[in-house]
């Protein structure tokens, strides 16, 4: 699997949560605990994401948009 680096800035409170969840084995260190967390995140909302876009093109077709 290719990687790419990306930087963020996130909340302390969250940078905080997730080191103890590495401490406690749930995840092998940050860069995991992320993929994962960003990965469940869009698995989730896809379906959202679909329907968004299908009603957005349904509303161009009926009615488009200048």
């Amino acid at each position: 699997m290719n990687r790419t680096s990306v930087q963020a800035e996130l909340p302390e409170e969250l940078v905080s949560a997730a080191r103890v969840f590495i401490a406690e084995g749930w995840a092998r260190d940050l860069d995991e605990l992320l993929a994962d967390a960003l990965r469940r995140y869009l698995e989730s909302h896809s379906s959202q994401l679909t329907e968004t876009f299908l009603r957005q093109d349904v509303e161009w077709g009926l009615y488009g948009r200048d």
